[in-house]
């Protein structure tokens, strides 16, 4: 790979450790207004895409269908920590349905909140599915095949319906046919199809604004961005990334981190969308370059945006060892 040095790790004065990767900046039309690395290349897009998941799910009358509030569609569009408030409203969107706990496919781990894996552990208790940090993407899969009437065993198969109807989400927003995508399979079991960048992008600027798409999408995407706005923290949750940005930003800015160092966002006043790809699949640096893409495009102050833009390193005894900053390549694009 060939792809500028995006970000830098300090030690002391030093420069330890670095990372490459590739970045777009997309307008509604599909036209590139910015770009670093090699934004044609295709990448496994991850959770980073769950926003578009959840469109495909809530297109089927689900939302109404099952009374969601505005929490539980937030929910759908997460890669949560497996808090309390996280695997209660995933578990309340499956009850609604007629659902349970057990018709989640996506798989179990341990909360990777801290706090609470060490609570659920020291209550004698044992992870299930809610804690997977795909819980409510998968919740509202179920739902959407429920509220279709068909059946809910096996959603997360290439073939089911569920995600049939996710490829061609995708292939709509993107503008980009998937039959001969390379597929693979996601940490959560559903499939992953590979897109260029600069599709995911246009893809995102389309959520962010409707703009390009059927009245009655456009209004979805705005209610799911409007669901998110409200409940940040449903999508990532206590002192994460995503939920303290969006907290931040409120209706100005949708951003979503997925895994191997992928991260989309959509600008809905500036009508621009967001995906960068860092080579070596560090998210602590594509937060950083996310951090700087909004700071430069005028979506937040520098000023209010220091703890994205060179957050700390620190060691055991919280002494700051380094900073992890963006590299010249970035520091130097003009918008």
């Amino acid at each position: 790979m060939n792809n500028p040095i995006l970000v830098e790790l300090t030690r002391g004065d030093v420069v330890e450790s670095c990372h490459r990767g590739s970045l777009v900046v997309v307008d509604t039309k599909g036209k590139i207004r910015l770009s670093l690395g090699d934004a044609q290349r295709p990448v496994f897009p991850r959770s980073a895409q769950k926003a578009l998941q959840a469109v495909a799910s809530f297109e089927t009358g689900a939302i109404d269908k099952y009374g969601l509030n505005n929490a539980e569609i937030a929910i759908a569009c997460a890669s949560h920590g497996g808090e309390v408030d996280h695997t209660t409203t995933a578990e309340s969107i499956l009850n609604k349905a007629g659902l349970g706990r057990d018709d989640l496919e996506c798989g179990t781990h341990w909360p990777s909140h801290d706090a609470s894996t060490h609570a659920l552990a020291r209550s004698g208790g044992a992870p299930c599915a809610l804690h997977n940090n795909c819980s409510g993407k998968h919740a509202s899969m179920l739902i959407s095949a429920a509220c279709q009437g068909i059946e809910t065993n096996g959603y997360i198969q290439p073939e089911h319906a569920v995600q049939r109807r996710a490829k061609s989400v995708l292939e709509s927003f993107c503008d980009i046919r998937l039959d001969d995508a390379p597929m693979g399979i996601d940490g959560c079991s559903v499939p992953n199809w590979a897109i260029p960048l600069d599709r995911l992008a246009h893809g995102f600027a389309k959520f962010a604004t409707g703009e390009g798409l059927e009245p009655e999408r456009a209004r979805l995407c705005e209610r799911i961005r409007s669901a998110v706005a409200e409940f940040p923290f449903m999508v990532a949750g206590t002192n994460r990334f995503c939920s303290r940005v969006m907290d931040q930003l409120g209706k100005r800015a949708f951003i979503k981190t997925g895994a191997e160092g992928v991260f989309c966002a959509a600008l809905p006043e500036l009508g621009l969308g967001i995906a960068l790809k860092i080579d070596d699949g560090a998210s602590r640096a594509s937060e950083v370059v996310l951090a700087h893409l909004l700071q430069k495009l005028g979506v937040v102050d520098a000023g209010e945006f220091e703890y994205a833009l060179t957050p700390s390193i620190l060691n055991r005894n919280s002494i700051q060892t380094g900073i992890i900053k963006a590299a010249t390549a970035v520091d130097d694009l003009v918008i």
